[in-house]
């Protein structure tokens, strides 16, 4: 409904006038300041997935690689195997023990690396046990003595890793080439395995190869390497392998020696030394004195053990790359001339492959051809 404006007093017209025009003035407006620009999460990204982190929980370990199986012996002596008894096999065939049978055993057993003294005294055996009895009882005969002479030199040895009730100080001897820094790698390997903890002495100072060498080893197998300088003396670095071993309360310390030549007697001699020097503060070390031998070598591992031994005490014995050698019958003339346990037998590169030296396995091994 219209209002004349003519019926209003001047103060009502001018308060209607100041409504009529306030409706029609747009509002004043403020601009209110823009939020920060962010991201929108989506909807996995601002909640955890907790059903996908439970399956990730889940998930098992992924296993280690299982351990290579270990090479039965009898395949990592099969040429020590055809040497001796495959070329026993042929000699004896069918035939009677006699004198003739007699004499071409003789010769085969010369030959096949048992040492002089130790074929005569198997020919001996055979003499006295076979004679006119069919040539297959040669084999068994054979192989009793064998084993007999093997075991009787096994007499009294440990087996396996030996330990003292303290630190266990092993001394390890051989010529250059013979494998005796790989051996010692082995031997830490095989004793950090079982727990013990291990320092090695760099003790072959003269061939700056043999240091790094088992410098090598020490990283591999995660020991403390004690090492001097290049040319210095062997005897104080074993002095010094056996006081840190003994300030870091090692269980074992295995001692390198350089590699002499067996026609050098007074180099030799310093072997005597280095043993005396280890001594000082373990009145009964070195507990053990391993000699390394290649049985590829032959007699004359031998001849290398008989002057080693007139040098210093050596406890037992480790013949290694039996693996590639047909000379692997050295065994039975290093125990059975020397009466020197072997302790191990390298057969292989693997850490593995340095096995625990058993005598009834060796013969087995050697005899059994199936």
């Amino acid at each position: 409904m219209a209002v004349s404006l003519f019926f209003l007093g001047p103060a009502s017209l001018a308060l209607v006038l100041e409504r009529i025009t306030r409706r029609r003035e747009p509002e004043p407006s403020v601009e209110a300041p823009l939020p920060p620009v962010v991201a929108e999460a989506t909807k996995e990204e601002a909640e955890p997935d907790f059903e996908a982190a439970k399956s990730l929980e889940s998930e098992p370990e992924p296993e280690p690689e299982p351990e290579p199986e270990p090479v039965p012996l009898r395949e990592r002596l099969a040429r020590t195997q055809e040497t001796l008894v495959g070329r026993l096999t042929h000699l004896l065939g069918s035939r009677k023990v006699d004198e003739g049978l007699l004499e071409e055993l003789e010769m085969m057993l010369f030959t096949a690396d048992l040492g002089v003294s130790t074929a005569e005294s198997l020919l001996t055996t055979v003499r006295e046990k076979a004679v006119g009895s069919e040539a297959s009882v040669v084999r068994q005969i054979l192989r009793d003595a064998i084993c007999e002479k093997l075991v009787r030199a096994q007499s009294g040895a440990p087996q396996g890793l030996a330990l003292s009730k303290g630190l266990h100080v092993i001394l390890v001897l051989g010529v250059n080439g013979s494998g005796k820094t790989t051996t010692i790698g082995k031997l830490a390997s095989r004793y950090s395995a079982e727990g013990h903890k291990v320092v090695l002495g760099a003790g072959d100072t003269f061939r700056a190869a043999a240091i790094d060498q088992l410098q090598v080893w020490g990283e591999r197998v995660g020991c403390d390497v004690i090492a001097g300088e290049p040319n210095g003396d062997p005897a104080a670095v074993a002095f010094d392998a056996v006081k840190a071993a003994l300030a870091r309360e090692a269980d074992v310390v295995i001692i390198d020696t350089a590699g002499r030549l067996q026609t050098k007697k007074p180099l030799m001699e310093e072997l005597g030394k280095i043993a005396r020097v280890v001594g000082k503060d373990l009145p009964e070390a070195p507990h053990e004195t391993l000699l390394v031998l290649d049985s590829n070598t032959g007699q004359n591992a031998l001849s290398q053990a008989r002057l080693f031994t007139e040098v210093t005490e050596v406890s037992g014995l480790v013949l290694t790359k039996l693996d590639g050698s047909a000379k692997g019958g050295v065994i039975v003339g290093l125990a059975d001339e020397l009466s020197l346990p072997v302790r191990f037998v390298g057969v292989g590169e693997g850490i593995q492959d340095l096995r625990d030296f058993d005598a009834a396995e060796f013969v087995d091994a050697l005899f059994d051809t199936e």
